[in-house]
């Protein structure tokens, strides 16, 4: 698409975006929650076509998210070059359900983006969402949002941004703690950057909670540590009144500045299906134009305060996406696409070397565990999208699965599944789980009888057309036909949830092995090919 950047950016579950700008080069990176390795980091030279370049933390000492619940883990990382390198600080989030959370804050750096990437520096666990702000006389400073576990009459616990130093020799923060900042009437202010312009600090923060009523608001000072006044238009960009918006939930923002001087901000979406308000995709990232006014305030470049589907920039070629990807794991890497679940010990669940040309998973803990699951997959980042593999795989028993899933969390998931019957066949079975929280429900669809011959390749499919998902499968070289009921593919969202609030990631698409009678038995991938279509 010539001269329009089209959003989302970043579809799929990409949240919480922090961006810079390297000379011509702009990196963005994003929230990947239990999702290992951690840290999304895309790049661009035009602000419209993005590629992942890197997951940066990768190792045990930098990051080990084993016993995490679901949607804690990263929490909106900040990315920032200065001093000839890259800083990127992030939240590695324990807890967060009740009145307690616990999120450990740190600083990884690198000379490139690539890396490689220093072990970790750890900063404070007062709050979450922190981000590093380098003044222009070299000093450099913390802000975090303060968690306040205390639930008072006309409240929340989110108690304001807190600023303090952090020293580059000393490695760690120093100097008194400052309160810079308590929000508006929206209250849940998080997502704090500082930015330095004309002789002011400008804050800018996410606000109203990151649903529904998300929005980004801003506040300027003469002074590092305020007092700091609210824009006089607040919020800057929000669709908390626009219900009819495609880009709802926007809000959770950074700026970047365009070697010509021009202004754009990124922020925080999400894509609820039609008549719904249920986003399989997750939250996602999309671009703005801004200006900054002759009053000195940011606002959208095309006025008012929400966003648009299409953003003009004359010059620009936004390419289409491919229509299809297939990975035949040829390569000893896992393809970037594909994560697992946790464990900084990847060779406990996979291989790519022990079969060539197979991806091997090793039966592990049951589906949805926090601490050991075979579960290699990718993000569903379109409503339209089918997934296929071929498995081999010879259970001995009910207590040994391994197939294609659509997953979301451990009480969100759909799993077609090669196990063993009760009468001792190879079958295939039909497994939901409808978060009926906290019971977390496990329905097994009647597959009719659906037998598999032992020692076959057995393809395994899955079609998802807006809310409906429909498994399907073939044998060896045989006609593909469907198997079990549609399913709700609605279920796979942030609100799809039976709790009091939601969560924070996507739908993914994968493979998986579990056996919960502790012997990992050995399941072979031998591809696996992610298809959409493009409307």
């Amino acid at each position: 698409m010539k001269d329009v950047i089209r959003n989302p950016i970043l579809p799929g579950f990409n949240p919480d975006p922090s961006i810079c700008r390297v000379d011509e080069d702009y990196y963005i990176a994003t929230s990947t929650f239990e999702w290992y390795p951690g840290v999304q980091i895309h790049h661009s030279r035009d602000l419209a076509n993005w590629r992942l370049v890197t997951r940066p933390l990768t190792r045990a000492a930098q990051l080990d998210m084993r016993g995490n619940p679901d949607s804690c883990g990263i929490w909106a990382p900040c990315l920032s070059y200065a001093d000839g390198q890259f800083w990127l600080i992030y939240t590695d989030m324990k807890r967060y359900e009740g009145n307690f959370k616990d999120g450990h804050n740190y600083l990884v750096t690198a000379p490139t983006i690539e890396g490689p990437w220093s072990d970790p520096v750890y900063l404070n666990s007062s709050g979450f969402d922190p981000s590093l702000f380098h003044d222009d006389d070299g000093r450099k400073w913390l802000v975090n949002l303060q968690w306040d576990y205390r639930q008072r009459e006309g409240g929340d616990r989110f108690g304001g941004i807190l600023l303090q130093e952090y020293d580059t020799e000393r490695r760690r923060l120093v100097g008194p703690i400052q309160n810079i900042f308590a929000g508006t009437e929206m209250k849940l202010t998080e997502g704090p950057h500082l930015y330095r312009r004309d002789g002011w600090y400008h804050l800018l923060v996410a606000e109203g909670g990151t649903g529904y009523g998300h929005a980004v608001t801003m506040a300027r000072s003469r002074h590092l540590t305020g007092p700091y006044a609210v824009h006089p238009d607040n919020p800057v960009l929000t669709t908390r009144q626009d219900p009819d918006n495609p880009l709802q939930r926007a809000g959770h923002a950074d700026l970047v500045e365009t070697p010509e001087g021009e202004t754009y901000l990124v922020h925080l979406c999400g894509r609820p299906l039609p008549g719904t308000r249920l986003s399989p995709l997750g939250r996602e990232t999309a671009i703005q134009r801004a200006v900054w006014d002759n009053d000195g305030w940011l606002r959208l470049a095309d006025g008012g305060k929400t966003p648009t589907l299409e953003v003009s920039m004359p010059g620009t070629d936004q390419r289409a996406p491919d229509t299809e990807e297939t990975h035949e794991f040829a390569s000893e890497t896992l393809p970037a696409n594909f994560q697992w679940l946790r464990t900084p010990e990847p060779e406990r669940l996979f291989s790519l070397s022990e079969r060539p040309g197979f991806l091997r998973l090793y039966g592990r803990e049951s589906v949805g565990s926090w601490f050991e699951q075979a579960l290699v997959a990718r993000r569903q980042d379109n409503w339209y999208c089918s997934a296929e593999t071929v498995l081999e795989f010879e259970p001995d028993d009910l207590q040994q699965f391994a197939g294609l899933i659509a997953y979301y969390n451990r009480f969100k998931f759909h799993y077609l599944a090669v196990t063993r019957g009760d009468g001792g066949d190879k079958v295939l079975s039909v497994m939901s789980c409808h978060d009926e929280w906290p019971s977390g429900r496990l329905d097994i669809a009647d597959t009719q009888g659906a037998v598999l011959e032992p020692g076959t390749p057995v393809q395994l499919g899955v079609d998802i057309r807006e809310r409906e998902l429909q498994f399907r499968y073939a044998q060896g070289d045989g006609e593909w036909q469907p198997i079990g009921p549609v399913l709700d593919a609605g279920l796979l969202s942030d609100e799809g949830s039976g709790r009091a609030h939601g969560y924070f990631t996507g739908n993914f698409l994968g493979m998986a092995a579990h056996d919960i009678s502790g012997r990992g038995t050995p399941a072979d991938f031998a591809r696996f090919r992610y298809r959409r279509e493009l409307r």
